[in-house]
């Protein structure tokens, strides 16, 4: 059978990158960062938070930029609260947003109420223009339960979107064959994922690089302009601002990239792929 790397039509032995960069909407900050990453710099695909507090602002600035939906029940910033967006009781914490931890969602949340919830992100990115090219989750909290990842595969097929999953070294964790369900399914995921632990992709990326195996391997970035907003926002702003260097003013990324022969693709190729692979009929929401 065929590789995913020789179904997106490279050759067998082709390493694929895909520089994606999460928490789009999340504030003033990332939006201005990631959309400078797609549009000036190495980022090939981004993630938008629907339930937060800029994600209008980032759909007001979306140009067709590939762009998925960064499926979200968990609000980790003590400062910067928000919740669901169809108001469910068992998604809500003490003070009215999402909850903190993924334990604590994990312990609470309905699963009839989780699946209204990330069907109601997919379709209001879809209603505010956005040519969604696939799905992962905030913080890993959604694949990381069965009866969670039971929802989230579930829209996978019915938008016809890839899926973002842990990588085959870490997936057995999740207690589950996450990646075997999805590949039964139809369902396209990324060969790899490189695991990163905490915000701040610049060294864990450089380390990986020159070891980077055939396929289509995802990297995970958090980009943000620097602003009293970010700092206010939460400690990691500085890595969130040096991953906005990495991607937009730091020629070393690129360099290394090109050395390592490396290609960058963006999450839309995947889409296509599983679309063609797995025709679905792909709902929109009624405005």
């Amino acid at each position: 059978m065929a590789t995913l790397v020789e179904r997106l039509g490279y050759p067998a032995d082709g390493k694929l990158l895909i520089l994606n960069a999460d928490d789009l909407g999340s504030c003033h900050a990332a939006n201005e960062g990631i959309y400078q990453a797609l549009r000036s710099g190495l980022a090939t695909s981004a993630s938008l938070m629907v339930p937060c507090p800029w994600s209008r602002g980032a759909a007001a600035a979306y140009r067709g930029d590939d762009v998925g939906v960064h499926l979200t029940v968990n609000a980790e910033h003590d400062l910067v609260r928000w919740g669901p967006i169809t108001h469910a009781p068992s998604l809500l914490d003490g003070d009215g947003g999402f909850p903190r931890t993924v334990t604590d969602l994990w312990d609470h949340a309905d699963a009839d109420e989780v699946r209204r919830e990330l069907r109601a992100q997919v379709e209001r990115a879809i209603l505010w223009g956005f040519d969604v090219s696939h799905l992962d989750a905030h913080l890993g909290a959604v694949p990381g339960r069965p009866e969670f990842f039971d929802v989230y595969l579930e829209l996978a097929i019915e938008f016809g979107l890839p899926m973002r999953l842990p990588g085959p070294a870490h997936a057995p964790a999740s207690g589950f064959p996450c990646r075997e369900l999805a590949a039964e399914a139809g369902v396209v995921v990324a060969d790899d994922l490189l695991p990163l632990y905490g915000v701040g992709a610049r060294q864990a990326l450089f380390e990986a690089l020159p070891g980077l195996r055939p396929g289509v391997t995802e990297v995970r970035l958090h980009p943000a302009v620097d602003s009293p907003e970010l700092r206010a926002m939460t400690p990691d702003w500085s890595a969130r601002v040096d991953d906005h260097r990495l991607l937009v003013s730091d020629p070393a990324l690129g360099d290394a990239i090109a050395a390592c022969g490396i290609t960058l693709v963006g999450y839309r190729p995947l889409r296509d792929l599983m679309r063609r692979s797995r025709p679905t009929p792909v709902p929109r929401p009624v405005p």
